[in-house]
């Protein structure tokens, strides 16, 4: 088959952030310790999205990916290691995970540093989420911000509910929450084209809450604005080959 390059996506379940890579004729990869040990493929327009199960928490795994990827053409990466320990919004239990483990912070941020680490060997553009975070502290203040509703008219009319959860979803991601992003590899921050966000919290923030592994990855997906966004500020100009 004929792709215009590989686009990785490290910690990722939905592979929502993927899919505009796919559509465009590009052969993607979400790792993610949740899927099936057998690799799924989802063929999506001109390109795919193959889901394989991964644990990102190990090193011999993030070393495994680079001696894997670093002869193919990989033009971008993204990556959404785990927050629970890192976001100020579970500040309320850091002392009783410090009082297990003293350096449980210092290894979580750890999983981030090591995404970075691979997308730098590769030599791609790419951006590491995470919410609002020690990950500030503990590793450098991220690059840039944003809120999902700042991307929402990326989005088309025709595509203004979300596929998945338009339940939980509001349409056209009109919802803020601060989002940041780690970059490097000369990654290109999209233009803004806002739509008008909820007042105050948005009404999904009280739908998605608790530990169910259902409302965690709700809460994890990529706003689809932002995603498309990524995809048209960070595509290279680039003739299609065969794998």
């Amino acid at each position: 088959m004929t792709s215009k390059g590989i686009v990785l996506s490290l910690y990722d379940y939905t592979g929502e952030a993927l899919k505009p890579w796919a559509e465009a004729g590009y052969t993607c990869y979400a790792f993610d310790i949740q899927h099936s040990d057998k690799p799924r493929i989802q063929d999506i327009d001109e390109g795919s999205i193959t889901y394989m199960k991964m644990d990102l928490w190990d090193t011999n795994n993030i070393n495994y990916l680079k001696t894997w990827f670093q002869p193919c053409d990989v033009v971008f990466g993204m990556a959404f290691p785990v927050c629970t320990d890192l976001a100020v919004s579970g500040a309320a239990h850091f002392k009783r995970k410090a009082a297990v483990d003293p350096n449980f912070q210092i290894k979580a941020s750890n999983h981030a540093k090591w995404c970075a680490d691979l997308f730098d060997a590769l030599g791609i553009p790419y951006f590491i989420e995470n919410p609002v975070s020690r990950l500030a502290t503990l590793w450098r203040k991220p690059d840039y911000t944003f809120h999902p509703y700042q991307y929402g008219g990326y989005i088309p009319s025709e595509e203004i509910r979300h596929p998945k959860w338009p339940e939980y979803i509001a349409p056209r991601d009109a919802y803020p929450k601060k989002t940041c992003l780690w970059t490097g590899g000369n990654f290109v921050m999209p233009a803004t084209l806002p739509v008008t966000p909820e007042e105050g919290y948005s009404k999904q923030h009280l739908k998605l809450g608790g530990k169910s592994m259902k409302t965690k990855n709700i809460r994890s997906a990529t706003p689809r604005g932002f995603a498309r966004a990524v995809f048209e500020a960070n595509q290279p100009e680039c003739e299609t080959w065969t794998i």
